[in-house]
């Protein structure tokens, strides 16, 4: 028996070899147990072993705040890649000279503490928190702010972590040209030929240096200039959305073992707002003021909508429900117009399958009986659901959408942008419907935007006839009249 003991190796060194070869299982090992793994974080582990290997060059990991990236990437993973690597050099950057001689110092300290694991030791002769070198080797880590002098240094691989610190700086076209300037003229100059980047950081602004490296990676690749890898891009929304990478349902939370459960994660998008939410937990950063439908254009109304009198009111519903996985969702919202301006007086937005859109259908119409026109659009769903309640509910109205959507958004931006549109102040599902039309056409969803435009769209037509004496409640193309069933009394179908 003390001979086959002899013959095993022990747990210790079991476990020092296995990680070694993981870096998962490296950052389980280093800190006794203590690290909280998720997996968006195995992902990453997964990821950067293969930039270690040489497999990928190039790669961009955006994620929220306090989700493990620096942990990983900025302070655990050169200690293991230099200790297996000990004639690589490294370059380690953030927006500050101080937060990358941070984690330099605390890559270093790693690689101390872990001798038996990678055989070798920090040199006693190169180990300042701002460079540090391996004993008898080549390879080591230096530290550098954006912006700062990276001179003389050379590296395998780069790593940027964060390059901006904060909104100012992220809206500041002067600072995201600074850390353009420096990532195409220093940093970027300082790599080995099979040199590897990896940037990884939380959004701030559909121009920083993410933004950038993509839209030149576009351009070059469209006018055929483009050389080497491209860019491996892994995204971790705080909150999933459709197609997400980890396989998540919608809206399910991407670290909810640490803490960021569905809960938390509402309450800051509350405390932040959605515009910065959607940036900096979504990683879907917008222009300040919008793209086609800008934030500023929006005018907004303090009275009680079920107390005004309206020229005409409309439902506008977009159903592009999927039965098969909820990714989409659907929206109805309720429209008045009093003479040329427009109000969006309700809205519900939802993840729901045909029956339970029926039934908010039923609710709102019950809420708002004045709004007896309700267009549904003729594609997706629609036509199943005005199928099944064409004989419950009167006045729904197939509508044939001409062109694109972004061609039915510049149609209505017109008006938006003249005054003209107004929304309540302070309901609570108004801030998230702004952001989704200031992202448009490149956010995430477009629903509510596609039921407002349909809506817009109608309530600007010019009028083929005025309304009589017992039409107040509108009046109706000749499709619309025959949809609604002409001039008859019974039901709905007469106008009031």
């Amino acid at each position: 028996m003390s001979g086959l003991s002899q013959r095993l190796p022990s747990l210790d060194a079991v476990q020092q070899a296995r990680a070694y070869h993981s870096l998962k299982y490296f950052l389980g090992y280093e800190s006794n147990g203590r690290w909280k793994s998720g997996n968006h974080l195995d992902v990453l582990t997964n990821t950067l072993e293969r930039v270690s290997s040489g497999e990928l060059r190039r790669v961009i990991v955006t994620m929220p705040p306090r989700h493990g990236k620096s942990e990983v990437v900025s302070k655990k993973f050169p200690a293991w890649h230099i200790g297996r690597n000990p004639e690589d050099e490294m370059i380690i950057s953030s927006y500050s000279i101080d937060l990358s001689r941070g984690f330099s110092r605390l890559a270093r300290d790693t690689l101390a503490a872990n001798t038996a694991v990678f055989e070798t030791e920090v040199d006693p002769d190169n180990k300042g928190a701002e460079s540090w070198g391996v004993k008898g080797h080549r390879g080591g880590l230096n530290a550098a702010g954006v912006g700062g002098p990276i001179t003389g240094k050379g590296a395998r691989i780069a790593i940027i972590d964060d390059p901006i610190k904060n909104a100012e700086e992220a809206n500041s076209q002067v600072m995201r040209q600074k850390v353009w300037d420096w990532y195409t003229s220093t940093l970027y100059t300082r790599l080995t030929p099979d040199g590897r980047i990896v940037v990884v950081m939380t959004r701030w602004h559909e121009d920083d240096l993410v933004g950038r490296l993509l839209k030149k990676e576009e351009e070059d690749i469209a006018a055929g200039v483009h050389e080497g890898e491209r860019w491996t891009v892994i995204n971790f929304p705080a909150l999933a959305e459709a197609d997400d990478y980890l396989g998540r349902d919608p809206d399910e939370p991407l670290w909810p073992e640490y803490g960021f459960d569905a809960k938390r994660l509402a309450q800051i998008r509350r405390d932040v707002g959605s515009y910065v939410f959607n940036a900096l937990y979504q990683q879907r950063p917008s222009a300040a003021e919008g793209a086609m439908l800008k934030r500023h254009w929006w005018q907004y109304y303090t009275f009680d909508p079920t107390r005004k009198a309206y020229d005409e009111m409309v439902q506008s519903w977009d159903c592009t429900f999927k039965d098969s996985d909820g990714s989409d969702y659907v929206v109805g919202q309720v429209w008045g117009r009093i003479g040329a301006n427009k109000y969006l007086l309700d809205q519900v937005r939802a993840r729901m399958d045909i029956n339970a859109t029926m039934q908010a259908i039923t609710q709102l119409s019950a809420k708002w009986p004045r709004a007896k026109l309700k267009l549904v659009e003729d594609k997706a769903n629609g036509p199943a659901v005005i199928q099944m309640l064409r004989n419950k509910i009167g006045g729904l109205v197939p509508v044939n959408p001409e062109g694109g959507k972004i061609a039915r958004a510049s149609a209505v931006a017109p008006e938006i942008e003249a005054g003209n549109v107004f929304l309540p102040e302070g309901a609570a599902w108004v801030s998230d419907f702004v952001e989704e039309c200031a992202a448009f056409p490149r956010g995430a969803h477009d629903d509510q935007v596609d039921a407002m435009t349909q809506a817009i769209n109608r309530l600007q037509y010019r009028f083929i006839a005025q309304p009589g004496p017992e039409e107040k409640g509108g009046f109706y193309t000749p499709t619309e009249r025959e949809e609604l069933g002409g001039n008859q009394t019974s039901g709905i179908r007469r106008l009031r």
